[in-house]
């Protein structure tokens, strides 16, 4: 009887949900109509009435839902996208295999198109913000507005099945900050159809401003972007630019409910299933050309920097000085080439305008650089005038060559392309591809779940623990190991000439791969053998893991672009071995210009010299010309500090700036105990700066009762979470380390695990209430109850629950989903944001885990590193240098530099300012941001002390004798503090704190930070 009324309670439940959905569908979906065309900025209602638009020659067929599809539930929610796999990780099909198994099952193309109209949803997420009405010349578009993650549906009826294309027609509105790409999460019908549908991107226009400037060294600065926001009508294609060609989804005849989940807000105009383009091959379109008069005109070079526009704020332009390059850059840094190893990333596009002189046949070349990795060929898709015009340029090869080289756009035969042109104004485009390497990328990805599940076999087999003394028999204990390894080898050699054959040449990528195959091969030699070297197939499995970054990497420099008649030469795009010498010994005698030189130091200016990338150092010089100087009187001169060594050396030479920025946190306790750099608390107004930031910040800068740097840019240290995952998983986002080790269980039987950074110990100890050093900072603090705990609970992490102990990427596993949970930090927010687009909506962030307290609040102490600032002792010039401090950390300079350089650079560069008044200026999602600002108020770093280094070496040591060695966890610790104490007492006689006998000259008393900080409450929600 008991098991007969468990199996009948769910029966009753789905009664009632029933019942409940059909009396009362407005709880789940709102249904709504469109309102009235020509009312602008009308927010769209449930019920309201209004007319619905279609053109002619095309089935419109959008309205109300009905009851029974209104009162179908979000999938998953309406906050986050549906996800439908099957098993953890994502297991919908990639579209590459499905398009194959439409073909084989017969599947045509559909002859005829659908229209949406985009102001006419069926259904909308609750709480979304949606104006319905006329909108920059269309008379009836949906906004959609907000920054929040928001979904629209739309019902329609296909007349006939068949494989469809979608394209909309949008417009990107202003976003938080510099826009990013709108990134859609795609359902039909509730689910994904295949696994790229959950991560759709449509692009904004970007431009260079023009004309470039100049600053008082006669050096370019690096052109600002700025959006053109204009409407566009573009096919849905994947985020990762696996495919050259729009995506095509198949759709049954009869009702279907296309959803779109995003952040980014949009215009959208229409919506249209169309008949997917059939790309012909180059012979096909050649013999359609039309004859005419051989063109008389001269061939037209365009300079690639000078674009019409691109893509993505990524694009850059670069310097270079070879002998040919136009213009020459005649030793000043002169941005006269675009690309290089900043346009390597899927789908990201350049279009270059040109006006044809001619009615008539012309063929294209360019002058390139293709020498990033050695022997890797590059892909571009080329379009003229937005159209592919043959399927040979869907994938067009570029060959690796270390120096420029002239590269005619030519078939197999080495024949020019002809490509029929009419007179008039005509665009070329060229985008990052992948779609060439796409299959060995799921080949890489397959085989290592392979040799995943091999290894946690072989581990299960030997405990973890290699014990050559014992003896296996394979045959008995894993008898289809042999035949998993023999495909495994087989398979890796497969992908190594696939990928040999489309790379044109034998790569890195490709001889590593086979390289595996004979190491597979070898361990097959001896089977009784292999579960010795099980960390042989780990390591093995990290590197052909590592060839995914590889492969993605798609590098292209260009200088110049030539359209030419087929009938005349191309210009010389070389240069010749004359001018090759004279260009090397001009470059030689430019390099000793000394415009740049750190000894040449003005003493009529105020000198800063910049531990950053050239693009910062500009940014900088800019605004201080812009703002500082007019307010202040004060003339600023921005140079760029390679090293932080220099430093030192120009110390002993004599010679030293005003200010720097960009130093590691390590670096100025260094110089403060040697009397380089000025306390910075002895200025009159310190107090007011010193609110800026939050105390835990300025503990690794203070020494000897003063504060010797400002905190500059700080990283953040959050829990990463893949929400798809962890959803199909039932689990919930860990709160506390207990409940880490409460779901590694679950997450380790589905062959997962956490991620935490064996290197990373400060929130153990800080959220154990342990501090590294005492209150007069003249010995550790860690031979306490609670630095044993903390030591204990960092050590039994990956002693007892399994955790990896060396992870050479988590971004990777992260990305792959075989690590779905784990602390990182602002380096990895911005890889995912930068790179993983296939993963939008797909992961988030959360505070990190931390410890619950006896009074039920949990703490969450963490640290995560900075940048400082400093004045040095020796300037003459300290009270200007103090003026600038002042204004570069203010929140409004903050705010505009992180604003202007992110515009320039993209989202890799995204400024992580240490000022919280400035950081909620900046482009951030506003989740995010809540989450990194509540996680703000428990930073806390380690001070920085004489002797100080042995802390971090030391509690490394003691992990190792533990985790590694299996030393008991006291024993291991009490002998880190021993040396550590030793260590801290010769470097305090050393610098007059403790004399030779031991006895205590002063201290250095620590300042006491044990509550949250209170400066960020304003802005949490």
């Amino acid at each position: 009887m008991r098991f007969k009324s468990k199996l009948r309670r769910p029966v009753w439940l789905l009664a009632i949900v029933l019942i409940l959905a059909e009396l009362l569908p407005g709880l789940t979906v709102q249904s709504v109509q469109s309102v009235q065309p020509g009312r602008t900025g009308q927010t769209v209602e449930p019920g309201q009435p209004g007319s619905r638009q279609s053109s002619p020659g095309w089935t419109g067929l959008i309205g109300k839902a009905s009851a029974a599809e209104a009162s179908k539930p979000p999938q998953p929610d309406a906050s986050g996208p549906a996800d439908t796999a099957s098993n953890v990780g994502g297991a919908e099909p990639y579209y590459a295999g499905l398009i194959e198994d439409w073909q084989k099952q017969g599947i045509k193309d559909a002859e005829s198109g659908i229209l949406i109209p985009a102001a006419e949803p069926s259904a909308y997420s609750t709480g979304g913000s949606f104006a319905s009405g006329g909108f920059e010349g269309k008379p009836h578009v949906l906004q959609w507005k907000g920054t929040k993650t928001q979904w629209v549906e739309y019902t329609f009826r296909v007349p006939a099945a068949g494989l469809y294309e979608i394209h909309v027609t949008y417009r990107p509105l202003e976003g938080n900050g510099v826009g990013n790409a709108i990134v859609w999460d795609v359902t039909l019908d509730g689910r994904h159809p295949f696994r790229e549908a959950s991560s759709i991107s449509l692009y904004r226009k970007w431009k260079d401003a023009r004309p470039i400037l100049k600053n008082e060294d006669g050096d370019e600065v690096r052109p600002r972007s700025f959006e053109a926001r204009e409407w566009q009508t573009k096919p849905f294609i994947d985020s990762e630019g696996a495919y050259a060609e729009p995506l095509k989804w198949n759709l049954g005849e009869g009702m279907h409910t296309l959803r779109l989940s995003g952040v980014e807000p949009v215009a959208l105009d229409e919506i249209r299933l169309v008949p997917p383009q059939k790309l012909k091959s180059y012979t096909d379109v050649r013999a359609a050309y039309a004859k005419s008069a051989p063109v008389q005109a001269k061939a037209i070079t365009l300079q690639a920097e000078e674009m019409e526009y691109k893509n993505d704020t990524s694009i850059k332009l670069f310097s270079d000085t070879d002998a040919r390059t136009v213009p020459a850059a005649k030793g000043y840094i002169t941005y006269n080439t675009v690309g290089g190893r900043r346009w390597v990333y899927q789908n990201q596009e350049i279009t270059w305008s040109f006006e044809v002189p001619e009615t008539g046949t012309y063929k294209l070349a360019m002058r390139a650089l293709q020498n990033q990795y050695s022997q890797k060929s590059s892909f571009r898709t080329i379009k003229l005038d937005g159209q592919v015009p043959f399927r040979e340029f869907l994938a067009y090869r570029f060959p690796y060559h270390s120096d420029w080289k002239g590269r005619t756009l030519q078939d197999g035969d080495r024949k020019p392309y002809e490509l029929q042109l009419d007179k008039g104004r005509h665009t070329l485009s060229m985008a990052v591809t992948h779609a060439p390497v796409k299959p060995v990328l799921i080949g890489i990805d397959d085989v290592s779940a392979q040799l995943r599940s091999i290894e946690q076999d072989l581990r299960s087999l030997t405990g973890g623990i290699v014990d050559r003394n014992r003896t296996y028999k394979i045959a008995q204990d894993l008898p289809d190991l042999p035949e998993r390894l023999d495909l495994a080898a087989r398979r890796l050699a497969d992908l190594s000439a696939q990928l040999q054959s489309v790379n044109g040449d034998k790569d890195n990528v490709s001889q590593g791969l086979d390289t595996s195959a004979q190491d597979i091969r070898k361990l097959l030699e001896k089977l009784d053998d292999i579960p010795y070297y099980t960390d042989q197939i780990t390591l093995m499995n990290e590197k052909i893991s590592s060839f995914i970054e590889t492969l993605l990497q798609q590098p292209l420099q260009l200088d110049e672009i030539y359209i030419a008649p087929v009938e005349q030469p191309f210009p010389s795009m070389e240069a010749s071995w004359l001018s090759g010498i004279a260009g090397t010994v001009a470059n030689f005698f430019y390099s000793f210009q000394s415009r740049n030189q750190l000894s040449r130091l003005d003493e009529r200016v105020l000198n800063v010299w910049v531990q950053r990338g050239r693009d910062y150092v500009d940014q900088l010089q800019q605004l201080a010309d812009e703002w500082f100087t007019p307010d202040t009187g004060i003339k600023v001169k921005v140079n760029l500090l390679p090293t932080a060594q220099l430093l030192v050396m120009s110390n002993a030479a004599g010679i030293q700036p005003d200010v720097a920025l960009g130093l590691t946190q390590d670096l100025p306790v260094d110089y403060a105990i040697r009397g380089s750099v000025a306390d910075l608390s002895q200025f009159p107004d310190f107090q007011e700066l010193y609110r800026r930031f939050s105390p835990g910040s300025w503990l690794p800068l203070y020494y000897n009762k003063g504060y010797y740097a400002i905190p500059e840019t700080q990283s953040f240290q959050v829990l990463f979470y893949r929400k798809d995952i962890l959803r199909q998983l039932h689990l919930e986002v860990p709160e506390t380390w207990d409940d880490v080790n409460a779901m590694l269980p679950t997450l380790q039987q589905h062959s997962l695990n956490f991620y935490s950074n064996s290197k990373d110990y400060t929130p153990f100890f800080y959220q154990n209430q342990s501090d590294f050093y005492s209150a007069d900072g003249l010995s550790t603090a860690l031979s306490t109850p609670q630095g044993f705990k903390a030591f204990k609970q960092w050590t039994d992490l990956f002693n007892i629950y399994a955790v990896e102990k060396e992870v050479p990427s988590f971004y990777q596993h992260f990305r792959r989903g075989t690590m779905p949970v784990g602390v990182s930090d602002y380096n990895m927010y911005v890889q995912l944001a930068a790179a993983a687009p296939e993963l939008n909506g797909r992961w988030g962030i959360a505070e990190i885990p931390g410890v619950r307290q006896p009074d039920g609040t949990i703490e969450r102490w963490a640290g995560g590193g900075q940048r400082t600032g400093v004045i040095f002792a020796k300037s003459k010039k300290q009270d200007q240098a103090w003026t600038f401090i002042k204004w570069w950390t203010s929140a409004e300079v903050q705010a505009r530099y992180g604003n202007d350089i992110e515009a320039v650079n993209g989202v890799a560069f995204r400024w992580n300012t240490s000022i919280a008044d400035a950081f909620v200026k900046l482009p951030w999602k506003q989740e995010d941001a809540q989450v990194i600002l509540k996680q703000w108020r428990w930073y806390k770093d380690i001070p920085n002390l004489p002797g100080g280094y042995f802390l971090e070496r030391e509690l490394k040591n003691a992990w190792l004798r533990t985790v590694v060695d299996g030393v008991n966890f006291r024993s291991s610790l009490e002998t880190a503090v021993l040396d550590i104490d030793r260590e801290l007492r010769r470097k305090q006689q050393e610098f007059g704190y403790v004399d030779q006998d031991g006895r205590t000259v002063k201290t250095l008393d620590l300042p006491v930070i044990d509550t949250p900080w209170e400066g960020v409450d304003a802005y949490v929600k």
